[in-house]
């Protein structure tokens, strides 16, 4: 295997320094890092003069298609897609078809990840068998399956029936897994096309309530406490869920949360444009909603940054808004969008970045080998970023399968230059390294 010399590159905020990738791990930092690199035949010299070092994101929710839905992404283009971004790590979630909800078809999807070679893929098994939320999926099976499952969630529906959430997070106690939760109260959402207010009453689309979010996290806190589990909150949206978060971890529950990038950005504002690209679930929301995310993510409330890539067909999103599927695809631009809301901004540091992007979800989903320091003698997953560069987002530049990005025409700041997996290069100068 190639190794490879870094050299001048700032780990997160500190000075410029050398970084050498060999056999697999970070074999040295600094001065050493050139005497030993002068050792070894094969060795590829890399300026980074001006980029961030970065552990290899890890994103906890990624819907990569496969099996089912090969037209909109496959496990190989959604990790190619994840590479360009800067991730070593995806969590895969269960709505494919068949739904990941068995030993057999998580392990289908962990072995289509290790073909791929683009990153790491742990699947993310169902919490009941097709999603239908009446009987739990075998979570055992799919914990002790080669996948190693550590989480579970129906995102996409609603774990509604709290006795299927209790036991639930009665079972993943016995192996310390996590219930991610899609918190959506389907009575109160039904027919919702975006986020109820000013912005819906003037469009005369039918509003999603806050509320319909928030009672979901205020009764799944309450399971959690009562049965002393892991939850996770899933994209979370509102101002009301980040307070019922901050109280539960005021109170030293096991209760942990995500924020989309879309989430940190957009507002409801852009619907207007009747433009289905913008139709997501959970809906974007008003500016003041995204304000108290921010300051969630800022102040630790919520624990990471999420992706919740979700690629559709052309014919999915090429449509009127009514029609139009929810979701958006985020993860080669996630870290751009962060630079943009939380780093350029003052509420976060490249720490804080390393923080909600690589190393807290890692430990939500129990990663060994990824979401670790850069340090030496820990696994060369490691990303370059520049944060200069500026680009205008291109649709159809996307790696992704899909190009239904809501970032269109925008300019974003940074650009992941080079992205290592394990030490084997996946990215280089900002392309994928084929093969």
């Amino acid at each position: 295997m190639t190794a490879y010399l870094i050299e001048n590159a700032a780990i997160l905020d500190g000075d410029p320094t050398d970084i050498l990738l060999a056999d697999g791990i970070i074999a040295a930092l600094g001065a050493d890092a050139k005497t030993k690199a002068d050792e070894l035949e094969d060795v590829e010299r890399i300026d980074a003069s001006g980029l961030i070092a970065l552990p290899g994101l890890v994103d906890l929710h990624t819907h990569l298609r496969e099996p089912g839905r090969e037209d909109a992404e496959t496990v190989a283009t959604g990790t190619r897609a994840a590479a360009i971004g800067g991730y070593t790590a995806v969590h895969a979630m269960a709505n494919t078809t068949p739904v990941q909800d068995t030993a057999g078809v998580v392990e289908q999807v962990y072995h289509l990840g290790k073909e791929a070679g683009w990153c790491d893929v742990f699947p993310v098994g169902a919490v009941s068998v097709g999603l239908k939320g009446e009987k739990l999926a075998e979570l055992g099976a799919m914990a002790s399956s080669e996948a190693r499952v550590r989480v579970f969630s129906d995102d996409g529906m609603c774990v509604h029936d709290p006795v299927l959430m209790r036991r639930a997070l009665e079972y993943v106690k016995a192996f310390d897994g996590c219930i991610a939760q899609h918190a959506q109260d389907p009575r109160l959402t039904e027919g919702s096309q975006m986020n109820e207010g000013v912005v819906s009453a003037e469009l005369g689309l039918a509003g999603w309530p806050s509320v319909a979010e928030e009672a979901i996290v205020a009764r799944d806190i309450l399971l959690t406490e009562h049965v002393d589990s892991r939850l996770h909150i899933c994209h979370l949206s509102t101002a009301g869920s980040v307070r019922l978060v901050r109280d539960a971890k005021a109170r030293g529950l096991k209760v942990t949360a995500e924020a989309t990038p879309h989430h940190i950005l957009l507002t409801d504002e852009c619907a207007r444009s009747y433009d289905p690209i913008f139709k997501v679930n959970p809906p974007l929301r008003t500016q003041a909603d995204v304000d108290a995310v921010r300051e969630g993510l800022a102040d630790g409330t919520i624990d990471i940054v999420g992706t919740d890539h979700a690629p559709h067909a052309k014919e999915d999103k090429d449509c009127e808004w009514a029609a139009g599927a929810f979701g958006m695809i985020g993860l080669e631009t996630a870290l751009s969008v962060v630079q943009q809301a939380m780093v350029d901004t003052g509420k976060f540091t490249w720490e804080d970045v390393a923080r909600t992007m690589s190393y807290e979800p890692a430990k939500i989903g129990r990663l060994e080998d990824h979401g670790l320091p850069i340090e030496v003698g820990n696994p060369a997953n490691v990303c370059l970023y520049d944060p200069k560069a500026t680009r205008t987002i291109k649709a159809e530049e996307q790696y992704s399968r899909s190009d239904n990005t809501p970032y269109a025409g925008l300019e974003l700041p940074g650009q992941v230059m080079a992205t290592f997996l394990h030490g084997k290069a996946t990215v280089l100068d900002a392309t994928p390294v084929e093969g």
